[in-house]
């Protein structure tokens, strides 16, 4: 049995490790820890663990060149949390148990910490050690998963931009995007730093739209008490039920599983796909 818990903890230290050491020359200087409160709250670092085997899944070798995107990921999704614990959104004193960024250093600076960690996670996508292809093409694909097209217009149409989400197919294409599309991005730039082949990129690009929305699905059963209300979000519990909302996250857990027969090392991947559903649907 593949134990991923194993397999992520040196992943994660790994990565934790280069998120402190980002901002070292930030100036003023206190914006430093500003910065870096966000990213130390802790985590599974979902994202970027599948970035790591989307690349270990195509490519055995040292990912090093999948390193860049992790953290990108990682920081395009801090910077989203940032802004959605803002008064303006969620108003969230606390994520993880500790204070959010606005509570402890005010919401203009908290606005600017969610666009330095934006405005980096391209940054790092540019590092002169990338092949210059792969870095062009590596920030064409955030670009296009973190903005209108993807998690951006994704939370517009949850802030209700498009009106109420009242049925299963606009809920899931807000999904899609809202939250399917940093996932969707993480597999294919793991996978591109990897050297994937189009078939397998193929294949990780269906693996990563199923793992997506069933991720959603188990975070909308795990949250099925705090958003009951009238007033909470629309979610897939309120329009499927319960028993339905887990039987689709196992369909889909299961169909992201099938995905993986044209990829040699899939274990991780599939292990997280596992871990999606398996929290507690």
């Amino acid at each position: 049995m593949f134990d991923l818990e194993s397999w992520a903890a040196p992943r994660r230290e790994m990565l934790q490790q280069k998120m402190d050491a980002l901002f070292a020359d930030a100036w003023p200087e206190p914006f430093r820890a500003m910065c870096l409160h966000s990213l130390q709250t802790g985590g599974k670092r979902m994202r970027p663990l599948l970035t790591l085997a989307a690349f270990e899944a195509v490519n055995g070798g040292n990912p090093e060149h999948a390193v860049p995107a992790a953290l990108a990921i990682e920081l395009v999704h801090t910077y989203s949390l940032v802004h959605d614990d803002m008064p303006c959104m969620d108003d969230d004193a606390e994520r993880r148990g500790k204070p959010t960024t606005h509570v402890l250093f005010g919401d203009d600076m908290a606005l600017l910490v969610g666009d330095a960690l934006l405005t980096e996670a391209f940054r790092l996508l540019t590092d002169p050690a990338l092949p210059p292809e792969l870095a062009i093409a590596q920030v064409r694909e955030l670009s296009t998963s973190a903005g209108y097209l993807g998690m951006v217009g994704g939370q517009a149409s949850d802030l209700g931009a498009g009106g109420p989400v009242t049925d299963v197919e606009t809920l899931t294409r807000l999904h899609r995007g809202k939250t399917g599309g940093l996932i969707r991005c993480a597999v294919r730039m793991g996978a591109m730093a990897g050297g994937a082949k189009p078939m397998q990129l193929q294949a990780l690009t269906h693996f990563a739209e199923a793992v997506g929305l069933a991720f959603q699905l188990a975070d909308d059963v795990l949250d099925a008490e705090e958003d009951a209300g009238s007033d909470g979000p629309p979610s897939f519990v309120k329009l499927m039920g319960v028993e339905g909302t887990k039987a689709k996250a196992r369909e889909l857990a299961a169909q992201a599983r099938g995905s993986l027969e044209a990829v040699p090392q899939a274990d991780a991947l599939e292990a997280l796909a596992l871990f999606t559903v398996e929290r507690e649907v």
